[in-house]
């Protein structure tokens, strides 16, 4: 057994000396990300003692209330990687546009996707939230990055990680060969592998939904969770339910533990809630790498074609037999609707 010490800066290193052909770029594009988190950690964890929780008083894109942690947790990030010259444009879930580099910056060929702070409205009341985050190559061929760049479908991600901000601090992330989680020491500053080629169980015993919205699911939806709720002891049921209501810290439970999350397209939510870009794809890539299934009902989450920066999809993510057993009822359901 070794006993070595992993940072994340030392894992990323290593990654990099597997590919001969690799320029530092890329592992400059994480080394940098993982900085600005370490100061939103730190802003964090310190939330409640200054001026940082509550409202901005005003709302983002989708309309919901922007916190000041929101805007802090938005504008690090930005800083911290607009300079680097390895980036050629950022998206933020919290701004209507692209982001791009300043003009005296260098542009590189690299594009980073984030939602600052998930689960921020679970701010004020001290419950687990997070940040997600997204790194592509860029498709258009120089200079200014172009919404083109951050529009690309899910498999064409190289990189995809969050951060869990809780009792402790997780930083879990993935470039395509196997999922890895880190957890920060504070008292030296370095986030250390904890959690070595993360796989999630083929199935699990949780589901986790926000079952507040049943009356306006549709009708496979509900079966399905009235399914996982019934006593079958060669089935391994009922299931348990548990949502917090941050997806990080739902995911998080669900990748170590199995199960699914859902959250699917309703009579409130037609196109679904969360965001492909910010939310799903990450999440998506994240839970393949560790052997689970992601969805949107009927197709794979990753080969959903975006259409605009801030589109929205039901999804259905987990373990890989707990998606499936989803997907029949969602199947079954859309059999019924086509026969009427």
């Amino acid at each position: 057994m070794s006993n070595k010490v992993i940072t994340i800066e030392r894992h990323i290193i290593e990654g990099e000396r597997r590919h001969p052909g690799a320029t530092g770029n890329f592992s400059a594009v994480l080394r940098d990300l993982t900085l600005a988190i370490k100061v939103i950690w730190r802003e964090v964890s310190k939330a409640g003692l200054v001026n940082i929780l509550g409202s901005a008083g005003k709302e983002n894109i989708h309309g919901d209330a922007v916190k000041k942690l929101d805007v802090f947790s938005d504008e690090t990030i930005y800083r911290a990687m607009d300079h680097g010259g390895h980036l050629c444009v950022m998206a933020s879930e919290e701004n209507e546009d692209v982001l791009h580099i300043p003009d005296n910056y260098p542009k590189g060929k690299y594009v980073l996707l984030y939602d600052p702070l998930d689960g921020s409205s679970n701010i004020d009341a001290n419950v687990t939230i997070g940040t997600i985050f997204s790194i592509y190559r860029r498709v258009s061929s120089s200079g200014k990055g172009t919404v083109a760049d951050c529009t690309q479908p899910g498999y064409k991600q190289i990189a995809a990680g969050y951060v869990v901000y809780g009792p402790s601090t997780m930083l879990v992330y993935t470039t395509g060969d196997g999922v890895h989680g880190f957890t920060l020491d504070p008292s030296i500053g370095e986030f250390l592998l904890s959690h070595e080629n993360i796989r999630i169980p083929k199935r699990g015993k949780i589901y986790s939904v926000n079952e507040g919205n049943y009356a306006y699911w549709g009708t496979g939806v509900k079966k399905y969770i009235k399914h996982l709720q019934e006593e079958d002891k060669a089935t391994d049921r009922p299931y348990s339910g548990r949502y917090i209501g941050s997806l990080v810290a739902d995911f998080h439970r669900t990748l170590l533990y199995g199960g699914i999350f859902l959250y699917p397209d309703d009579s409130k939510h037609p196109d679904g809630k969360l965001r492909l870009m910010y939310e799903a794809n990450p999440l998506a890539f994240i839970v393949e790498q560790a052997g689970g299934r992601a969805t949107n009902g009927t197709r794979r989450i990753l080969d959903v074609a975006p259409v605009k920066l801030h589109q929205k999809v039901p999804l259905f993510i987990g373990s890989e037999e707990d998606v499936l057993m989803c997907e029949q009822f969602l199947h079954q359901e859309k059999e019924v609707l086509a026969a009427v």
